[in-house]
């Protein structure tokens, strides 16, 4: 019954939150609240006019104008003044469709509430008053409040703000949103792994430091050790304030009010028996009076930092230097006294990381990391986009404002275009603006999304990325770590440089959202004492209270609170993704609700006997995390649990194993990405397998990528005619099962991420043609469309060919057979240049459809969409799930295969040596499993971790009548003789990928050559050569076949001839000259030593040739020497 529950609880999850919900869910936080606050941040921008150097007497204007509410429409398109005359309405729904055939951006109208207001200032008569303060009167001349457009921003699909998001059934069935449309270009977000902001960080390297980091450089505060020339050696304590100063410690706590060093000590709270403590507070004390002595006198430790800061700072405050301390150091904190009281705990984390008490911070671990997703990353270039046209503006209405000049609308000075142009910039070329670097853009942020296959696409939406500054040195940032347990998946990485610095999302991950909820009342009735704005407290033993990084207050019993807590959470009193951790060796409790911390779901195994509470057997998500039988779990809380790894390991829990469980995982194979849990047997592979299926088989397969093919055209898609669904199953294709438009009881399997057909594999050797991975296929199957599919690619506008198939418009009619060299698009100019566009070299195929269209800058274009129908041919590649990949070696006739005494004739034949060196079991597994499912058997199911055993699958083959273990008496085909060795037969689930060799092959004869080398061109399309290059040159000089070297790189490539000169050893040109008494001549004519003779025609690369005339044109003149052959 609980593994029943199980399987009902993850599929209420995944149909609650789906697969891409943290990148809709992160996008529709920020159209509630992290637009406005970007607006909001600005504040009121004052406009003074330009200085006037003459010094006329003129009245002088002042401007000023205030951001206030931002409004978002819905995506529209504008008709056009024809269409809106006609039928009365000027803006038409657009839809996702509609971007994508007229390759616009599907974007949302930006407008926000505007107050705009001009005015003089002008002194009173009464001139200085009693306060010896002007007294300065305001005159309005221009005021103005509405609402304006400030620009467009990208939608993105199935978002609050998209038309798909209210409509049961979309276009396509395996859409399920998460991307933008710019330009008809499908791009979707990467996320973003950055260090938490949120926390201390303690390291040790170079230096022992204790950080306060912000998003702003200027808020930083970082607390070293550092070492001391005092005699005896040891650490002294300073601090590095504001990205511009450093002062010892002892100076910064004065600055803040502390009275005595005693005060000071107590603050720090630390174990005073350590000598290694007191040396280095003796050190920082002793090292504070030799800097600035007297400090102590009151008020004087804040001049000598008002004076430091002055020094450095290149601007003067408005302010006091009291209000900026305020303001910049530790600005969550009000009060000095509580400043200086959390300046004492980063102290005594300092201290303790360097005695060995506390450990230092671990950079890889996901406690010190939070994902960026497109909330926070769109804030960020929003605000950039945002504050260069309030730049711009400023300067526009500056000049204005100067003299009697006619003053605009506001809308003539903030220009909408410099939003929408910069977001779609960015979105196109991928470069987004960086965290904390005004000046610098990184990439990797935005992807163009996939789509050769659903589970592709599904799987570019999912992936995270580590932005690192040098690919070599990055330390253990590409190992996994004990914190991606159940959140990163270990497998689904790239090979390469990028590999373990892209990582895939595991199945049941989901990315926290900020909570905008004063957490700060709730503590205080679960026992929380506030902290207060006093020094003279002492706290003694009692647990420190952290909320987002910040300290908020303190209790006497951590653990009563935490539980408390807890159980507000399970009641929904709490937010059910706010994470509370317990930490007692460091006296601290830390709670999180921010956005960007990964979390999962996990059994509660209190909550278990709530499952019979709920009414009619109501398994939604929500309700059971309402009724507290699953919760989510963060990195931080996940320490504090005591997770088993299923239901069976819960049930048999032994005398042996002490502790008791607290959680219980859904399904074991929930810790794998999508990719990766669909494998069967994935558990018996070599990991070096199962991560070639899981990142480049899986990708690459054919199979069909949308249910709309209709109404888009990609540039390249392929289509498998009859992809069918495996015969195992595994617990996460089942519960990731969408359900049907007509009926909402039966679910679907996700069967649209496996992506090719089910074949009959014999593992056996065939005329010695499958040699090295490569496969013999039957060629009866392939007759009957099996792996047969349709490559379409589009062409789009980018001279002269065949014209028969074009209709009067210039297009080609549907159906119509094209070939290389003929024309696609007739085009012409006015003047009569032909400007149509042809097919190159290895393009062809019917014409599908032809889209004639216009994009919102008013271009018309055309796009015409070709089909090609292949078959399996020699060369192309093929994969099983268990990253066994293969090229055709040969296509044998049905008659010549060997067949079973039923009859049944393989259709792939596979090497018997592909198995022992690459360890990858787990496809015989697969084959007797399907065999024994094929049969009418019971076990079904080839979930990662969970599988049956051999005895089992074995057994199932014996009660059907076959042999355990899976082997068959053949008959040859041949000569009808019984083969005597058995062989391996059954049913295994094959790929066909996307690398083709009529994609790849590459010939000729003679062709196209470059003007400038007179060499072969290199782009296969444009009927180019194969490139020989060095290292083959040295090959075929180790041969000492010379003669094929030279026709190889001079008769082929570029022969050609020169005139050399042998009395001074230049070259010399050909050049028309005139002689004594006769006509004008053409010829050979060293200019050296002016004459013809002993010039001498020699062939040489015409390269050679080039570079010497180059060479020459530098002033290098270079001499040949030449001999008779």
């Amino acid at each position: 019954m609980l593994d029943d529950f199980c399987k009902k609880a993850s599929t209420s999850f995944y149909k609650q939150y789906g697969l891409i919900s943290h990148q809709i869910n992160s996008y529709n936080d920020f159209l509630k609240n992290g637009i406005q606050n970007v607006f909001d941040s600005l504040g009121e921008i004052n406009v003074e006019p330009v200085h006037d150097p003459s010094g006329d007497e003129i009245v002088r204007r002042h401007a000023k104008v205030k951001l206030g509410k931002v409004h978002l429409e819905k995506p529209e398109f504008w008709a056009g003044e024809s269409f809106s005359s006609e039928s009365g309405t000027e803006y038409l729904i657009l839809l996702p469709k509609h971007a994508r055939l007229q390759n616009i951006t599907y974007s949302s109208r930006m407008s926000v509430q505007i107050q705009y207001q001009v005015y003089t200032q002008e002194m009173d008569e009464g001139g200085i008053l009693e306060t010896k303060k002007e007294h300065v009167s305001k005159k309005i001349l221009l005021e103005d409040n509405r609402d304006i457009t400030i620009g467009r921003l990208p939608v993105m699909v199935k978002s609050d703000l998209c038309w798909m998001s209210d409509i049961s059934k979309g276009d396509c069935d395996f859409d399920y949103g998460g991307y933008f449309l710019i330009k008809g270009a499908e791009k979707t977000f990467i996320a973003q792994e950055k260090t938490c902001l949120k926390r201390l960080w303690l390291v040790n390297n170079p230096i022992w430091t204790v950080k306060y980091r912000s998003v702003i450089g200027k808020e930083r505060v970082y607390v070293k050790l550092m070492d001391t020339h005092i005699r005896g050696g040891g650490k002294v304590i300073t601090v590095f304030l504001f990205s511009s100063v450093e002062i010892p410690i002892w100076l910064l706590f004065f600055a803040l009010g502390v009275t005595s060093d005693k005060h000071v000590i107590d603050l720090i709270g630390t174990d005073f028996n350590d000598n290694t403590i007191v040396n280095t507070l003796l050190a920082s004390i002793y090292d504070a009076d030799q800097k600035s002595k007297d400090f102590r006198k009151e008020g004087k430790a804040f001049n000598i930092l008002s004076n430091a800061l002055r020094e450095k700072w290149t601007y003067t405050p408005k302010q006091a230097f009291k209000d900026c301390l305020e303001e910049m150091l530790f600005p969550k904190l009000h009060g000095f006294n509580r400043k200086a009281r959390f300046l004492g705990y980063m102290v005594k984390c300092l201290l303790e990381a360097y005695t060995g008490r506390r450990k230092v911070d671990d950079r890889d671990s996901f406690r010190s990391k939070r994902v960026e997703l497109a909330g926070e990353l769109l804030e960020r270039e929003v605000r950039v986009h945002l504050k260069h046209a309030v730049r711009r503006m400023t300067k526009a209405l500056q000049r204005d404002l100067y003299g009697e000049r006619p003053l605009h609308p506001i809308e003539h000075y903030l220009d909408a275009s410099v939003v929408t142009n910069g977001l779609s910039r960015a979105f196109s070329t991928g470069a987004w603006v960086h965290p904390y670097k005004r000046m610098e853009r990184i990439s990797g942020v935005v992807a163009h999304l996939r789509r050769a296959n659903p589970l592709q696409m599904m799987a570019d939406m999912r992936r995270t990325r580590q932005q690192v500054q040098y690919t070599g040195r990055v330390g253990d940032a590409r190992y996994p770590h004990p914190s991606h347990w159940g959140k990163v998946c270990y497998m689904t990485t790239p090979d390469g440089e990028n590999c373990g610095l892209v990582k895939n999302l595991a199945s049941t991950c989901i990315v926290s959202i900020n909570i905008q909820v004063n957490l700060l009342d709730m503590l205080i009735k679960s026992g929380m004492e506030e902290l207060v704005d006093d020094n003279s407290i002492s706290f003694g033993e009692k647990h420190k209270v952290f909320v987002n990084g910040d300290w908020v207050g303190i209790c006497d019993n951590a653990a009563s609170l935490v539980d408390d807590f807890r159980s507000k959470r399970r009641r929904k009193e709490v937010h059910y993704q706010v994470e509370i951790k317990l930490d007692d060796k460091n006296g601290e409790v830390r709670i999180f609700s921010d956005a960007g911390r990964l979390m999962r779901p996990l059994i509660l195994v209190e909550g278990i006997k709530n499952i019979k509470l709920l009414k009619s057997g109501d398994y939604s998500f929500q309700s059971l995390i309402d009724n507290g039988i699953i919760e989510l779990i963060g990195t931080e809380e996940e320490e504090d649990c005591y997770t088993a790894w299923g239901i069976k390991h819960l049930l048999h829990n032994t005398e042996t194993n002490s502790h008791k469980y607290t959680h219980c995982e859904l399904d074991m194979s929930f810790l794998l990405s999508l990719s990766c849990g669909i494998i069967p047997f994935a558990n018996h592979d070599h990991a070096k397998r199962v991560l070639f299926q899981s990142q480049k088989h899986s990708q690459q397969a054919i199979g069909y990528s949308t249910t709309n093919p209709s109404i888009r055209v990609d540039t390249l898609t392929h289509n498998l005619f009859y992809p069918q669904k495996p015969l195992f199953k595994t617990v996460l294709s089942d519960c990731i099962g969408t359900p049907k438009h007509n009926s909402s009881q039966r679910l679907q399997s996700g069967n649209e991420y496996y992506n090719g057909q089910c074949a009959i594999v014999a593992v056996n050797v065939h005329l010695g043609y499958n040699q090295e991975d490569s496969l013999v296929m039957n060629r009866a199957s392939l007759e009957r469309a099996k792996f047969e599919d349709n490559i379409v690619f589009g062409k789009i506008q980018s001279k002269i060919g065949r014209v028969d198939n074009l209709d009067e418009d210039g297009f080609p009619y549907v159906g119509a057979r094209l070939q290389s060299g003929d024309i696609v698009i007739g085009k012409y100019a006015e003047s009569g240049n032909d400007h149509s566009i042809k097919l190159k070299h290895g393009e062809k195929g019917s014409v599908q459809k032809v889209v004639l269209s216009a994009n919102d800058d008013g271009k018309n274009f055309a796009t015409v969409s070709l089909r090609q129908v292949r078959s399996p041919s020699l060369g192309d590649k093929f994969s099983s799930m268990h990253g066994q990949k293969g090229v055709l070696g040969f296509l044998e006739s049905q008659e010549n295969f060997p067949f079973t005494i039923q009859g049944i004739v393989p259709d792939v034949v596979i090497n018997p040596h592909a198995f022992p060196s690459r360890q990858t079991p787990g496809q015989l597994l697969e084959a007797a499993l399907g065999k024994g499912i094929a049969l009418g058997g019971s076990l079904k199911y080839a979930t990662p971790f969970s599988t049956p055993s051999v005895e089992d699958i074995t057994n199932q083959l014996h009660r059907c009548g076959f042999s355990r273990w899976g082997n068959e008496r053949v008959y040859n085909g041949r000569t009808g003789e019984m083969v005597e060795s058995l062989v391996f037969m059954g049913p295994t689930f094959y790929q066909k990928l996307v690398h083709m060799s009529e994609d790849k092959v590459k010939f000729r004869n003679i062709g196209p050559v470059h003007p400038l080398t007179r060499q072969p061109v290199a782009d296969r399309k444009r009927f180019g050569g194969v490139k020989f290059g060095e290292m083959e040159r040295d090959c075929i000089i180790a041969h000492g076949a010379t003669a094929n070297l030279f026709e190889r790189l001079y008769t082929l490539c570029d022969a050609s001839h020169m005139h050399i000169c042998r009395k001074c050893n230049n070259m010399a040109g050909v050049i028309q000259r005139s002689v004594p008494r006769g006509p004008k001549i053409r010829g050979p004519y060293c200019r050296f030593c002016e004459s013809v003779e002993d010039v001498v025609k020699v062939n040489v690369p015409y390269g050679a040739k080039l570079i010497c005339q180059e060479l020459r044109s530098m002033g290098i003149a270079i001499e040949f020497g030449s001999e008779l052959c």
